[in-house]
């Protein structure tokens, strides 16, 4: 079991670190918060390839996947879902918002409203959510990794105590050194072009270097979490 235990986790890493260019000991913190079921702050400035990292993780594992973009005008709803009126029954529905996932990114948490930020409390302590008087599990696992822009940024909100309470990790990602940019360098300039069904194309991303492919789905998952 300890051997399933140790390839598992040596062949996410090797996957991830085809993607994402350093920041080994990141992709080792998300394992430690997904295995011991706690959540995740990442603190950085933008363009240090969070949410790639975050993706390529989810993608590897094989385990739902949701991104949430906070902005100043966010309400709670875009990311619990709300109570709509279904026009043709004329009765009330819920509509789920990008919560109910296994690993939601949380991408930029500070640049949100404290009431906003404030709505994910309940899920990430109770892994439920409450909508339209009814109460909804969210999927198992469920990790939270958020990002958070440096405070001193302009359009950013400190994070309360009670928020910061519900993460069990914070890691404070720095720029790569001269030698890991040159590697980002020369795997973008391999990458080529990404073709259009209307005959036109794109310069690929990192983000089409990420396997569909996953190394391990929920049950192996599963089963490290309880060998932890």
């Amino acid at each position: 079991m300890t051997v399933l235990k140790t390839n598992l986790i040596r062949d996410i890493r090797t996957r991830v670190a085809g993607v994402v260019v350093g920041q080994d000991v990141v992709v080792e913190r998300i394992l430690v918060a997904l295995l011991t079921g706690g959540h995740l702050l990442l603190e950085g400035v933008p363009g240090l390839a969070k949410t790639l990292l975050v993706n390529a993780v989810a993608k590897t594992i094989g385990i739902g996947f949701g991104r949430v973009q906070f902005t100043i005008d966010m309400l709670p709803s875009d990311v619990l879902g709300s109570e709509i009126l279904d026009q043709a029954t004329h009765q009330f529905r819920i509509h789920k918002g990008p919560v109910f996932t296994n690993l939601l990114l949380a991408d930029e948490i500070n640049r949100a409203a404290p009431k906003v930020q404030g709505c994910l409390l309940e899920a990430m302590q109770e892994r439920k959510v409450t909508l339209g008087g009814k109460t909804f599990l969210l999927p198992a696992p469920f990790l939270v990794i958020a990002t958070q822009n440096p405070i001193e940024q302009a359009g950013t909100f400190e994070l309360p105590e009670a928020q910061l309470d519900r993460f069990m990790l914070c890691h404070r990602l720095h720029y790569p050194t001269a030698d890991e940019e040159k590697d980002i360098y020369r795997r973008q300039l391999n990458m080529g072009l990404r073709r259009q069904e209307d005959g036109g194309a794109v310069p690929k991303s990192a983000f089409d270097m990420i396997e569909d492919q996953p190394v391990c789905g929920v049950n192996e998952l599963v089963e490290m979490m309880k060998q932890v």
